[in-house]
């Protein structure tokens, strides 16, 4: 039955005839050459946990405590509320330090899958929220208050069959559009990054994995972190992979903790060769003096150093920078250097979100301006890259 909106989902696989469909968690004992690496020890010098008890006791969360052996553990009632840690103004200068020494374990309570229409079909429950990066511009952690480290849901089995039964009720795509010409396309990393949360644990394998059974489903998920391991998972054309991208400089002030920007171009056309489709992500676009021939510098680098077969399968998303207040006052308290091209209130103007947090954005005149002048610069110097969408 084709129910194009979604709808409510039973927890029962078999409610849907689907227990052959949803695949099984892969094994808790696998580890990923990457996770005892200096790159991962630099990102996720974990110390503490803080677990909900079911989420403590699952084989996923035994699988991360084992990751890190030597984190203290905290029983938490809720990974929403932990005490010390959510809105504790003083914790802002340890913004960055809490991001990579604090693991928060919990399960997604709420599954739901709801319509997107831009960068895919439909948002998918995420199996994280939060990020071990720090990317000064980051909406994520505007609801936590003073604090952002990576929760890892450890209900995997549960998302994926939620998952699975969604892709289930949808028939045939019944057209082409900007997401894709004939898959349903499901964002699986909307709050989270994960190529980083690989480096936790197995949760973005099993989803990899369960994308390529259902040949009429792709995932897809952004990302600013090369992970060398996501190329043993063999996802059959049935992921795709962004890449985002900004000239050097814009990265180098914003894009703390993050994989360069070299690094993410040059690991494109290994990712196309272990069977993912390969997009890139122009986000954020950052309007500062020099903005136009710094993309222009990015744009003739990627069509110098890209292998003709990742170009011509290659597309893009182009999205504009949304910042917010309250995240500006964040950033004032770690990184105020990132608030002088960020917080240009001379250029931007407020706009209530989907979720009712109130956010700046560019001027409709500045923004139509900059997608004008930035799709004008790809056709002259990138022309092989297909904007899917600008927003």
């Amino acid at each position: 039955m084709h129910h194009p909106s979604g709808g409510p989902d039973d927890d029962s696989g078999a409610l849907f005839g689907l227990d052959a469909l949803t695949p099984r968690p892969a094994a808790t004992d696998r580890r990923p050459s990457l996770c005892t690496s200096a790159v991962a020890r630099r990102l996720l010098p974990v110390r503490e946990i803080y677990a909900e008890p079911a989420a403590a006791g699952s084989p996923r969360g035994r699988q991360i405590s084992a990751r890190f052996p030597d984190a203290r553990v905290t029983t938490v009632e809720s990974h929403w509320r932990l005490p010390g840690l959510h809105g504790n103004q003083g914790n802002v200068e340890r913004w960055v330090r809490i991001k990579g020494e604090t693991l928060v374990l919990g399960e997604k309570k709420t599954l739901t899958t709801r319509p997107n229409g831009r960068s895919a079909d439909w948002i998918a429950p995420g199996a994280s929220n939060g990020c071990a990066m720090a990317c000064a511009y980051c909406y994520v952690p505007r609801r936590k208050g003073y604090a952002n480290p990576i929760t890892v849901f450890t209900n995997i089995d549960r998302i994926v069959a939620h998952i699975a039964r969604h892709v289930a009720r949808q028939g045939r795509k019944p057209e082409p559009n900007q997401c894709d010409a004939e898959s349903w396309v499901y964002d699986i990393g909307e709050n989270g990054d994960c190529s980083v949360d690989a480096l936790i644990c197995d949760n973005t394998a099993d989803l990899v994995h369960a994308f390529r059974q259902w040949p009429k489903a792709k995932a897809s998920f952004a990302t600013k972190f090369v992970n060398p391991d996501l190329l043993a998972l063999d996802p059959r054309g049935r992921t795709r992979i962004r890449f985002s991208l900004m000239p050097p400089d814009d990265p180098r002030l914003l894009d703390v903790r993050t994989s360069p920007v070299a690094e993410r171009i040059g690991a494109a056309a290994d990712f196309l060769d272990a069977g993912y489709e390969v997009h890139f992500n122009l986000s954020p676009v950052v309007v500062r003096p020099g903005w136009e021939r710094a993309w222009a510098e990015l744009l003739i680098h990627l069509d110098d150093v890209l292998p003709r077969r990742v170009k011509q399968q290659a597309a893009a998303e182009v999205i504009m920078l949304t910042h917010n207040r309250d995240l500006h006052e964040v950033n004032l308290g770690w990184h105020p250097r990132a608030e002088e091209v960020l917080w240009r209130p001379e250029l931007q103007q407020a706009k209530r979100s989907e979720n009712g947090a109130l956010n700046l954005r560019y001027r409709n005149d500045v923004k139509g301006e900059a997608v004008r002048t930035l799709r004008s610069l790809i056709d002259r110097h990138a022309p092989w890259l297909r904007v899917r969408y600008a927003f």
